[in-house]
């Protein structure tokens, strides 16, 4: 809730306020701010011709673009900067303000002030969105109002007119957006921490970072941790409220979500009881069996049923971009796992399969060790593709190692999708699991799943026969 102390710096009318970055936050604080009343400047590196769908969706509201540069003055003469995550906050003219006294705020810290209802945050290295997908979906189950929203290209703050007192926000937060935070969530899940995003954090920081979620709760909130993940496990001192575990494994120091014979089961205090068989999730892969469990103690913390956690687990058909099957061509099966950003995502999808694998990897690096990727396409893949900015590296990478495999080096996607039609084989799978960010080629990972998608439904086109 709002603490009325602040009430006078959330009134934005005729505040001069700039937003850095126009992504899908900053169309979202730009549009927020503007209708409640302040002078927006919006504040973009990029040039116009770059972000027209961006400014397009502006359109009628009162707001002044700067862009192709980030003008200091822009910044040091605002009452508040607003900064998109994306936005490295080492920025000179994100410093200039700074030491101006300008205050710089973000998305997510505007929304857990002025949200009034319940939120729970959920953050972790990987597994975040498919996670908060099957809470949401348990809370839907439960018949109870949400809204889901976050790292999930949805903006917060333009949605809070609907959210009421009794509406639960379910959020996906990442590690960029809680660092402009002072505030934790009533219940915040961090589901695991390891090495991610070395490109531009240092390990330090990227850990204190994901501790943000859970910094500033306070003693009537609820903490969920991973007790498989040491890094978890290590925040337990952290932690000021309540605290739920989940496991993969029978053993539980406390209260939380566990596995006993087949079953995800819930303890609390001494009574315990069975959730839902893991055989009833229909996602492939450990990692996705251990999302549900984390999905199980979230819900648990908000008071969802036990009967609409096993509804929801059963009838979860997974998100886009998350091993997702796109098509069978020419009898190998095609899936999207375009989420994979890290090495570390991209060995949890080749364990999801018993099938070769023709894995394609690319993108932009974030610096991030390759031996255990290395091994695991070694072992499970007939051959890998390697493409965009990053793909001489891959292939240098793999040689070095050893790769007991077939690697081919292609340019953009569009020719790796056609090399690993070329290569692959009836009963194989053609995995999309980049290991690697988008940015070299693409605005985001959904877009080039989507582009994947496309380019795999064109080949289904072209080898189906044509009516007569």
């Amino acid at each position: 809730m709002v603490d009325a102390r602040r009430l006078s710096e959330l009134d934005f009318t005729d505040k001069r306020v700039t937003v850095v970055g126009l992504g899908i936050e900053g169309v979202d604080m730009a549009r927020y701010l503007a209708r409640q009343g302040a002078e927006v400047t919006v504040s973009d590196s990029k040039p116009p011709e770059k972000l027209g769908d961006r400014i397009q969706e502006l359109a009628g509201l009162p707001v002044r673009f700067a862009l192709g540069a980030n003008d200091e003055r822009d910044l040091t003469e605002a009452d508040a900067v607003f900064v998109s995550q994306s936005v490295p906050l080492h920025l000179p003219a994100l410093e200039a303000a700074r030491q101006r006294g300008v205050p710089l705020r973000s998305m997510l810290g505007l929304f857990l002030e002025l949200c009034p209802g319940p939120i729970a945050g959920i953050t972790g290295s990987s597994g975040k969105t498919t996670t908060t997908a099957l809470v949401a979906e348990m809370f839907r189950a439960d018949e109870r109002p949400v809204f889901v929203g976050g790292n999930m290209g949805v903006g917060l703050l333009d949605p809070l007119g609907g959210v009421r007192p009794y509406t639960w926000a379910v959020l996906e937060v990442s590690h960029t957006q809680l660092q402009l935070v002072d505030r934790s969530p009533h219940v915040a899940a961090v589901l695991n921490i390891t090495p991610n995003h070395l490109d531009r954090f240092t390990w330090d920081e990227y850990r204190r970072l994901k501790a943000n979620l859970i910094r500033y709760q306070q003693p009537g909130d609820i903490a969920i941790l991973n007790l498989d993940d040491p890094e978890c496990r290590a925040l337990q001192s952290a932690v000021h409220g309540g605290l739920l575990w989940f496991t993969m494994t029978g053993s539980l120091p406390g209260d939380g979500v566990f596995v006993s014979q087949g079953w995800a089961a819930a303890r609390c205090g001494r009574l315990e009881r069975k959730l839902f068989a893991l055989d009833s999730l229909p996602l492939r892969g450990e990692h996705n069996r251990a999302n549900a469990l984390a999905a199980a103690a979230i819900a648990s913390a908000c008071g969802v049923s036990p009967e609409a956690m096993a509804c929801a687990v059963e009838s979860f058909r997974g998100v886009p971009h998350r091993l997702e099957l796109v098509a069978e061509v020419d009898g190998a099966a095609y899936y999207n796992d375009s989420i994979a950003t890290t090495p570390e995502r991209t060995v949890a999808g080749l364990r999801s399969f018993q099938e070769p694998i023709i894995l394609l990897l690319g993108g932009r690096d974030k610096n991030l060790p390759l031996e255990e990727l290395v091994r695991e396409c070694s072992a499970r893949c007939r051959a890998a593709v390697f493409f965009g900015e990053s793909a001489a590296g891959l292939e240098q990478a793999f040689r070095a190692a050893g790769a007991g495999l077939r690697t081919v080096r292609a340019g953009a996607l569009a020719e790796a999708v056609e090399t690993a039609h070329r290569l692959a084989q009836p009963g194989d799978a053609v995995l999309l699991s980049p290991a690697c960010t988008s940015y070299d080629a693409y605005d985001n990972f959904e877009r080039r799943g989507d582009h994947f998608r496309a380019l795999v439904e064109e080949m289904v086109k072209e080898v189906q026969p044509s009516l007569p």
